[in-house]
């Protein structure tokens, strides 16, 4: 099959979250799948020509290859790409976003026919992208050249929509029929993604539960109307990891590399953080991890109101990321109240990121919900066990016998879910089983690259 992935963030040129790992990494799973493949994003500012190898196709057309043949082509445009913030800057969203990616959609579509690469599924990510299933059912409807093309949309995140006012509708170039309840009209205003969901051919989430929760009026965002509607075109496909960057075997950033049969030399990794973390150095007090945003949504409305108590249970935390100010200020003071117990380290910074992973005993994620979240996954990989809020694909992935779920969304169901963990930590023959069970999970990209190829021929036939 022939595959345009078209998307407005990729690992390694551009990123701000999970959408762009992800898109670095399914077309190389495909790619080894015997799938061609091509992707297309804007090319931004920060993406570094000689890094990249960057060759020049035409004028306002670059392109860098990743794979074997991967080619990856980058639309130019200085007036809507060469700034800072890949959607926005300190100030907030960028004012023209809407006539940023509606020309990122028109000239991907143009360009497929300059380079003659028909596809036989053009897979879009999130409301970015969003318009080209919409531009090709209406502007490319009798276009021959698209005549066979089908289409799938990848939800991230149903959160962020691409809301704009309906006074800007003429800048897509669509006809105004189209700004009704069976099109881009949403309480009165334009909703890319909900275009994209309503002209796509399938519509994908990134877990099978994330597909259900979104379905409901507590997890859709107003959307869920629209899903309900599409429901038999729904469905949730993992997301998958990149073992060549997590890997508790070959990890560059961590004191000892170790593997389930070398286990013993993970309590190297947990002193290396204690001793990076400036908290005593005991391989019997059990470590807790953190690596997030720190946000409502990450679980840190209950986690602050929590952490005073957890600061007691004889425990160690290390935080680490940036968020709202407020919880900022919450564990600041619990550094102040208790220096011994918790760690906080607000930046970003991955080779910390990979110590945390490595060197704590479980990795605290009680998010709120998530649509996938690879934070549990990693985990696994390093034989830290999950404790998770079931939601999303926290639930398709942590149960009882890999990590610690917490029965409710609550202050007490967070504490609950700790004593829970120090208890199974103190028992050595349990916590080594549950170790075992976890470091022998894989979630590669392989099976859910073989998912996606299945969706394709579905969308197809």
């Amino acid at each position: 099959m022939r595959i345009a992935m078209c998307a407005s963030e990729v690992v390694p040129f551009a990123k701000t979250g999970g959408l762009a790992d992800v898109v670095g990494a399914l077309p190389l799973a495909l790619e080894e799948q015997g799938q061609e493949v091509i992707v297309i994003l804007p090319r931004y500012k920060g993406i570094d020509e000689s890094k990249f190898k960057i060759q020049r196709l035409k004028d306002d057309i670059s392109y860098s290859i990743i794979g074997k043949g991967i080619k990856v082509y980058f639309i130019e445009n200085n007036l809507y790409f060469y700034r800072d913030g890949l959607y926005g800057d300190k100030l907030g969203d960028h004012k023209d976003n809407l006539d940023r990616f509606s020309y990122y959609c028109r000239r991907a579509l143009e360009l497929l026919k300059e380079i003659n690469f028909s596809p036989d599924v053009v897979h879009v990510h999130d409301w970015q992208s969003s318009l080209i299933p919409v531009y090709l059912k209406t502007l490319y409807a009798n276009d021959q050249f698209y005549k066979n093309t089908k289409t799938m949309l990848t939800i991230h995140n149903i959160g962020y929509q691409g809301l704009f006012p309906k006074e800007e509708f003429e800048k897509m170039g669509l006809p105004w029929n189209l700004f009704d309840i069976e099109g881009l009209e949403f309480y009165g205003k334009i909703n890319i993604l909900k275009g994209g969901m309503m002209f796509s051919d399938i519509i994908t989430t990134v877990s099978p539960t994330y597909s259900k929760e979104i379905q409901t009026k507590e997890f859709g965002f107003g959307l869920e109307g629209v899903l309900n509607k599409r429901k038999t075109s729904v469905f949730g496909i993992l997301n998958g990891l990149d073992y060549s960057i997590w890997n508790s075997e070959t990890d560059k950033f961590i004191a000892k590399n170790y593997s389930a049969k070398t286990i013993i030399d993970k309590v190297k990794c947990k002193e290396d953080l204690q001793e990076y973390s400036k908290l005593p150095k005991d391989k019997n007090v059990p470590l807790f991890g953190i690596v997030s945003r720190l946000a409502e949504q990450k679980g840190f409305d209950i986690l602050s109101s929590a952490i005073d108590k957890i600061c007691q249970m004889g425990v160690q935390i290390v935080i680490l990321g940036t968020g709202d100010l407020k919880y900022h200020l919450i564990m600041e003071d619990m550094v102040k109240k208790y220096p011994n117990a918790i760690s906080l380290h607000l930046k970003f910074d991955d080779s910390l990121a990979h110590k945390i992973y490595a060197g704590s005993d479980v990795f605290v994620m009680p998010s709120k919900y998530e649509p996938c979240g690879l934070g549990q996954l990693i985990s696994f990989k390093y034989g830290t066990l999950p404790l998770v809020f079931k939601t999303g694909g926290l639930a398709d992935t942590v149960n009882e016998a890999n990590g610690f779920v917490l029965d409710g969304y609550s202050e007490n169901d967070l504490i609950k879910a700790f004593k829970k963990a120090i208890t199974a930590f103190k028992n050595e023959k349990k916590w080594a089983t549950l170790i075992t069970k976890a470091m022998s999970l894989d979630f590669s990209w392989k099976e859910s690259a073989r998912k996606y190829i299945e969706l394709y021929a579905k969308a197809l036939s």
